[in-house]
């Protein structure tokens, strides 16, 4: 069973900081691309950051350029999302998700375009951005 399990959000001011983890279990992550959503109040679910299996695509949403990273710990089975200067706009849940193995493009390469071929997310952490 491929299951996530995600933790760090929490209440930061502007500026600050979070890091966000997303634990794999059932499955090796760091055989799956892996992407982190960003779902602001009344909003659409939209994809922040993405890395590939193969780590040859990398992707970063325009706004989260130079302040976000996402990485991996082969050791510890988990995907990461360093959050640095972080804005009011950034509030919201954020949730990890992989697509299944047979979606093979999606491992060799970072197209968050299409939600629905992410099959795997985790429950989801809030992030809430204010002063």
């Amino acid at each position: 069973q491929m299951q996530f399990t995600e933790s760090g959000g929490g209440l930061v001011q502007p500026g600050g900081s979070l890091r966000l983890s997303c634990e794999a279990s059932g499955f090796n992550l760091n055989s799956y691309t892996v992407g982190w959503f960003h779902q602001a109040p009344g909003k659409d679910r939209e994809g922040v950051a993405c890395f590939s299996s193969t780590g040859r695509s990398i992707y970063y949403l325009d706004s989260v350029k130079g302040r976000f990273t996402i990485s991996k710990d082969n050791a510890k089975n988990t995907a990461y999302l360093q959050m640095n200067d972080l804005k009011p706009e950034d509030t919201g849940v954020y949730y990890c998700a992989a697509p299944p193995a047979w979606v093979t493009h999606l491992q060799a390469t970072c197209y968050m375009g299409r939600l629905d071929q992410f099959d795997y997310w985790g429950q989801g952490t809030q992030v809430n951005v204010s002063a």
